[in-house]
């Protein structure tokens, strides 16, 4: 059990005292302690004048006295565990530490563009070194009497310079020069730049407070979705009455061997007439053994009575939008009204569509009912904590906002329903982006059609446990809205709904929160702001640096009020992360490097070798399913096999976290500032940059996720 940290907080008697009596270490007893009176805290002198002549009260005090002495001990032992256990802590950090660096694993071997990331890492090496070089010579000149405290060091320049001793030697001279170069050329633009920021830092906090107000406006008048036909008509279940549509439920999958069963399983137990409803698994997977894994699965739900399918492309173009675009090809696909989409990691309750599919009823331009996710993991460490307030925010304010008062939002990919007619309509899924989801949202928009989101409605998924992981996840969510935003500003201007409308598209959906977002973060935090510490003629106020982050903060925190404790890891990892998200911002808006690469989010679930080898025993069996014909599973029992002995000798192998370049330079970057910023006694700044730093160290290392090694 580790030891407590509160063992310095005020402590207040209830009961009756004890206290540890201790001989000899391996002799040990808990006695009652007595009430100590004041004569117990005189001196012998004044006590024997109090009680003079009474032996009983000495011992007594002699007695209390070990007491308190053995307290003290207890109190002493329980500071050095605590002790022990943060060496322990920095013990463990420093061997993670050493590991990384020793494996020597990067960033580097990452599928994005080598010539878009060493042009930002280039771009990043340069303000580092340049930093480094600057505190050199600023701590010289510390130690030569500039005083870096005054307001204007130019005065302090001019000063100097008007003195017969003012400029003692060239290194005076040279700093002189420094201090009027940058007072004239670099400042005024440094400055105009760091305003820019600010005016935008400020747009961005207002459209958060107003969404925030909505929210608040929201829970305070009750509103939500009301249903036009009550759910009273789907009690009988039967299918004769009531509203039972004809649904399609399709589950996208690639290389997901760890999480196809819970997805599959949840889906199967929708609880909707079998006769209306048609499951298809649309599996892109590329891993013979986790195909045969899926189509086991499948028939296994097949024999129980699902209307399930299998389906397995054999040209895999287009990534998700192209599985969706292929499946929605079928034949059978007119006979049905309503398709839901769930992601493989996600598991609907059985109600799911009962408390989804009604709302669509005598409400024909509504094309889209989308539901709020819950996450199984959110615990699982700190980084899933910090998803966690994120896509809390997003659901609870951003989608249910503007869901009720303008009646559109992007549509979130998963845990969704379709009116088909408004997929067909619209053009279908499309493979031009990476982020197919918000095309075809946006798309639908602009014919009118109407969405709507249940925020009451849960649909279980995984959150991304690796920083690995969710990194790769970040940049498809940033890079591909500017990849779409080039295509559909067009369409967009031309469409025939209403300038506010437009508006809202164009400026609040777009440039605000997908483009002026992660420009002004990671500008205004990690380039304007260390710059400031090396020109501090160029000025960043406090209330930018701390107040309004620590407001904005608090405003996304709300919607996750268990998340209070992690509301500073919050703000620090937020700024960390805009490297990744404008990287994947410059990406997609100018169609560089891996702005079209879609890379699968890894999840955290496993599959058991249990499920491969009771693959290989099961007798040999035709499954005659629509689609693709299947191999008999006897020829492929020698791959499966040796796929099994695969992945045992690369489980056994030792695998290494990645350390990552950019964000391990804009730590030192940062750190170097705080230590110029620590000549000139800025507090605020200080802290921040150093905490900061801090934040981009953790997060370079790779310390903050799930840890492999």
């Amino acid at each position: 059990m580790a030891p407590s940290f509160e063992w310095w907080a005020k402590e207040t008697h209830r009961g009756t005292p004890v206290v540890v009596k201790m001989e000899n270490p391996n002799n040990w007893s808990m006695v009652e302690l007595e009430s100590l009176s004041d004569d117990d805290f005189l001196s012998p002198e004044l006590a024997g004048n109090v009680k003079s002549g009474n032996p009983k009260s000495k011992s007594r005090r002699n007695k209390n006295a070990k007491q308190l002495t053995w307290v003290l001990l207890l109190k002493a032992h329980k500071a050095a565990g605590c002790l022990t256990s943060i060496a322990s802590a920095l013990f463990s950090l420093s061997s993670a530490v050493r590991r990384r660096v020793a494996a020597g694993k990067t960033d580097s071997d990452e599928a994005e563009s080598p010539v878009v990331k060493k042009r930002f890492y280039t771009c990043i090496k340069v303000f580092l070194w340049l930093s480094v070089l600057l505190l050199g010579f600023e701590i010289v000149a510390y130690y030569k009497a500039w005083s870096f405290g005054s307001p204007d060091l130019e005065l302090e320049f001019l000063y100097k310079l008007t003195r017969p001793s003012g400029l003692k030697d060239a290194f005076d001279l040279l700093y002189s020069n420094w201090v009027m170069i940058r007072v004239a050329y670099l400042a005024p633009p440094l400055q105009f730049l760091a305003n820019s920021c600010i005016v935008l830092f400020l747009i961005q906090s207002l459209d958060r407070l107003v969404l925030c107000l909505g929210c608040f406006w929201i829970r305070f008048k009750k509103i939500k979705p009301v249903l036009k036909q009550g759910l009273e008509d789907l009690e009988a279940g039967d299918g004769t009455s009531g509203y039972f549509p004809m649904v399609l439920v399709q589950i996208p999958m690639c290389n997901e061997k760890e999480v196809y069963q819970q997805s599959i399983g949840a889906v199967c137990n929708l609880d909707w007439p079998k006769a209306q409803l048609l499951i298809q698994v649309l599996d892109d997977s590329d891993d013979p053994v986790t195909q045969l894994l899926i189509q086991d699965e499948v028939h296994k739900w097949q024999q129980e009575g699902a209307n399930i399918l299998y389906r397995h492309r054999v040209i895999r173009e287009g990534y998700k939008a192209g599985n969706l675009k292929s499946a929605m090809n079928c034949s059978y696909v007119k006979d049905y009204e309503f398709v839901a989409i769930f992601d493989a990691d996600f598991q609907p309750t059985a109600d799911f569509l009962k408390k989804t599919v009604p709302h669509f009823k005598d409400n024909e331009e509504l094309g889209l009912v989308q539901t709020r996710w819950s996450f199984v993991n959110k615990d699982e460490n700190l980084l899933t904590r910090l998803q966690n307030i994120n896509l809390a925010f997003h659901f609870e304010v951003e989608q249910q906002v503007n869901g009720i008062l303008l009646n559109f939002f992007g549509f979130n990919g998963t845990a969704g329903v379709w009116r088909i007619k408004a997929l067909e309509e619209s053009g279908g899924w499309l493979e031009r982006t990476t982020v197919e989801d918000m095309d075809i949202a946006v798309r639908a928009h602009l014919h009118g059609w109407k969405f709507i989101f249940l925020n009451d409605v849960e649909c279980q998924c995984e959150l991304p446990e690796s920083y690995e992981a969710y990194r790769k996840q970040q940049h498809r969510w940033h890079s591909g809205p500017m990849q779409l935003f080039r295509l559909c500003l067009p369409d967009i201007i031309r469409s025939k709904i209403s300038l506010w409308k437009k508006f809202n598209m164009i400026f609040l959906f777009f440039l605000l929160r997908k483009l002026i977002l992660p420009f002004y973060s990671f500008t205004l935090f990690c380039i304007i702001l260390p710059m400031t510490m090396f020109i501090p003629e160029a000025t960043l106020p406090a209330w930018v640096v701390c107040y309004i982050p620590a407001t904005m903060s608090f405003l996304n925190i709300l919607p996750a009020p268990k998340s209070f404790p992690f509301i500073v890891p919050y703000l620090l990892f937020e700024n960390t992360m805009s490297v990744t998200k404008f990287n994947a911002m410059i990406s997609g808006l100018f169609q560089l490097g891996s702005a079209y690469e879609w890379v699968v989010t890894k999840k955290s679930g496993r599959s058991s070798e249990g499920d491969l080898i009771s693959l290989i025993d099961k007798e040999p069996e035709q499954k005659p399913l629509r689609g693709n014909s299947l191999p008999d599973l006897d020829e492929m029992r020698e791959d499966i096999e040796k796929e099994i002995k695969k992945e045992q000798i690369a489980s056994k192998k030792v695998k290494h976290n990645r350390m990552y370049t950019k964000e391990l330079a804009l730590a030192f970057l940062l750190l170097t500032a705080s230590a110029r910023s620590l000549l000139s006694a800025q507090g605020i700044h200080f802290y921040f940059l150093l905490f900061q730093g801090v934040s981009f160290l953790l997060v370079g290392l790779d310390l903050i996720g799930e840890q492999v090694g």
